[in-house]
């Protein structure tokens, strides 16, 4: 078993684990580290893993008298990188967390080796989930019920109970006040404009049957980003490190070996399920 290291930055819990080049994973809206749970023993054998539980969420601290915009979020994740002595990372980012990565590789580029982006945007979320819709599903249902019932719709159809249940007991951690506040952050975000000063290699990753954050979504990310290569998951929603984990941790360790290698990007990619 691969051993962890838990250390709290500032209002952030970083789980660290393995040793090498630093593989930084920072996860989306009420979700946590966990969500990058099968990447551990995967990419800690070769890299220095390290999982951001972002303020406010999962096992991190929530103080009142502070902002949960995305803005603030890529300031916790500078923390992180300072904090580890990080000069330069491989940076991979998860929904909201896609969001984070492009606002922190735009604002540093030089410490983004290379970018990952998953079941990701370039302005907001996908239609289902947008501002309006979450904030009043907070204020019908509360924001455990409004945050399980958008997980219920983020997995593809073949996704186990025991997943969604795991998926459901995590956004349970996040407070209303923090909810509310990201969302609305990430809705205002757009980096529509600013894709093409991302030049660094990226990958663009998404399910072919995310709900949330349409497979379009992640075209218009893919088509703006001037390095990049977009691969489409079957069989998986909103979340293919966790519905597809042997796909996607082969797709994203060639993708790291490759941008080691300065490997041109640029090609669109389809994943068949395992069977």
């Amino acid at each position: 078993m691969t051993a962890i290291q838990t250390i709290p930055i500032g209002d952030t819990v970083v789980q660290v684990s393995g040793d090498g080049y630093p593989l930084v994973f920072v996860h989306g809206f009420t979700t946590t580290a966990e969500f990058w749970r099968e990447q551990v023993d995967a990419f800690s054998s070769t890299y220095r893993v390290i999982r951001i539980n972002l303020p406010g969420h999962g096992v991190s601290p929530r103080p009142t008298g502070r902002a949960y915009t995305i803005e603030a979020f890529v300031d916790d994740v500078a923390k992180v990188f300072d904090t580890l002595g990080l000069d330069q990372a491989f940076l991979v980012g998860l929904s909201m967390g896609g969001t984070i990565a492009q606002s922190f590789a735009l604002r540093f580029p030089k410490r983004v080796r290379a970018l990952t982006l998953v079941g990701a945007t370039p302005h907001g979320l996908g239609p289902d989930v947008n501002v309006d819709n979450v904030l009043k599903a907070i204020a019908a249902l509360g924001v455990v019920k409004a945050s399980q019932n958008v997980i219920d719709r983020s997995f593809g159809a073949a996704a186990s109970p025991e997943l969604l249940a795991f998926a459901r007991n995590e956004v349970a951690q996040t407070p209303e006040f923090v909810a509310r506040e990201a969302i609305a952050s990430l809705n205002a975000s757009d980096s529509r404009a600013s894709l093409a000063r991302l030049t660094m290699p990226a990958l663009v990753v998404v399910g072919n049957e995310d709900f949330i954050t349409p497979p379009a979504e992640s075209e218009a990310l893919a088509a703006g980003i001037p390095n990049s290569s977009l691969s489409v998951i079957a069989a998986a929603g909103h979340f293919p490190m966790l519905e597809q984990p042997a796909l996607f941790n082969r797709l994203l360790g060639d993708f790291l070996a490759a941008s080691a290698a300065d490997a041109p990007a640029g090609r669109t990619v389809q994943l068949a399920a395992a069977k």
